[in-house]
């Protein structure tokens, strides 16, 4: 197995770092816009295996070129959704496989965005199933830890616990704490604003996808290991997309801790225009220059790679399940996966949103070199048998849990 890995930034580098510890693969190029970057996360590992190269990824063209460059069997895409079209199809034009943790990027219904789904997350990319398929390539879409993790919990719920699933509900909640820092984002604020403004959809068995307000359905959940109550609301998110094509139940759901401070910053940029991504002519010292407010938001703020030493907490993703166990009798479990801040930096030296992020598409390669998971197409990781997944999970030192309710 030879991987191109698009993206070099915190779980890029994440990646590099929990992969250099298995031998299923024969090299991994890391790139990036930047190449000094790109470099940096290859050569931090120490690993002969590890090299790196220099790529637009706005361009599926400098993509597929890469590929047959260095006769790339997968390419793992870890950039801001806004890149997947170009990653993916040059992935597909170069003849490799291709994994993401996020999906090509939604767009409103244009007359009625709180009530009716316009392009869905995904929908570009399930649109070329076809030519994946007749080209007998593989693209896994949404493998990160959510979208990913959750949706093999799905798969094993559906398969070894539940007889029959009312709701599957995705969960997300941490006790994170950023210290010197008024307003830090674990993740990346870029990729935070687009999932939490945009309407969140919703599934339901007799209406189909739907959407809502944004931040809608505050719920407070008892989160497992110490993390205790945190209330969340609806977010925008791949799972509600992904698991009600493979995983049969009535209803599924995204809904994400964020606390009221970050809600409130979260709508005063949507307020101030500060989340738009088309550019704005502004003065500058040799004239106008056109910037995108998104990004000068997220310039603004520490890069999330970065705060793993001022960080302490744990973060939780999950899937709470509701219906009737295989004894008919009804059933509530929360399928989970806790990372411990302390643990992750202490272990591999990079915080534990973006590690918990990056262990699993690891995962999902060393089963595709192994053979335990093939296909063809556009899949999900609910097309795939979870046990394998999960039980490598635990042989990489990163178990999962669950908890009835």
């Amino acid at each position: 197995m030879r991987i191109l890995l698009v993206g070099a930034g915190g779980v890029g580098s994440a990646f590099c770092a929990i992969a250099a510890r298995r031998n299923f693969f024969d090299q991994i190029v890391v790139c990036d816009y930047d190449e000094s970057r790109a470099r940096q996360a290859a050569e931090a590992v120490g690993d002969a295996r590890f090299t790196s190269a220099q790529v637009d990824a706005t361009s599926a063209d400098a993509v597929a070129d890469l590929v047959r460059e260095h006769q790339i069997t997968h390419v793992m895409n870890a950039v801001d959704p806004r890149f997947v079209m170009p990653i993916f199809n040059g992935a597909l034009a170069g003849g490799a496989d291709y994994l993401d943790m996020a999906m090509s990027l939604s767009r409103r219904h244009p007359d009625r965005p709180y009530e009716l789904t316009g392009v869905k997350l995904g929908d570009e990319q399930f649109g070329a199933a076809e030519d994946w398929e007749a080209a007998g390539r593989l693209a896994l879409v949404g493998i990160g830890v959510e979208p990913g993790l959750s949706d093999v919990f799905a798969r094993y719920a559906a398969d070894h616990l539940f007889s029959e699933i009312d709701e599957l509900g995705t969960r997300d909640g941490s006790s994170l704490v950023v210290e010197g820092c008024d307003f830090a984002p674990s993740f990346s604020i870029w990729t935070t604003i687009e999932e939490c403004l945009n309407p969140p959809v919703v599934w339901e068995a007799d209406r189909g996808w739907f959407v809502t307000e944004p931040f809608s359905e505050p719920e407070v959940f008892d989160f497992p290991e110490g993390i205790g109550p945190v209330e969340c609301v609806n977010v925008e998110h791949e799972e509600v997309l992904l698991m009600p094509r493979w995983v049969k139940c009535k209803r599924a759901t995204f809904k994400y801790g964020l606390g009221s401070e970050f809600i409130d910053v979260l709508k005063t940029l949507h307020k101030l225009g500060l989340d738009r991504t088309d550019k704005v002519r502004v003065p500058g010292a040799n004239g106008p220059v056109e910037v995108s407010p998104r990004d000068v938001v997220a310039a603004c703020l520490p890069n999330p790679a970065t705060l793993g030493p001022q960080m302490h907490g744990k973060t939780c993703a999950g899937l709470w399940v509701t219906g009737k166990g295989k004894d008919g009798a009804p059933r509530s479990t929360y399928l989970y996966h806790v990372v411990d801040n302390q643990w992750s930096m202490a272990e591999y030296g990079h915080q534990c949103v973006v590690w918990q992020t990056a262990i699993n598409p690891v995962v999902a390669l060393e089963l595709l070199a192994s053979g335990m998971w093939s296909g063809a197409g556009v899949l999900g990781p609910e097309a795939f048998d979870a046990v394998p997944f999960l039980n490598l999970l635990k042989d990489y030192g990163s178990p999962w849990g669950i908890k009835e309710l």
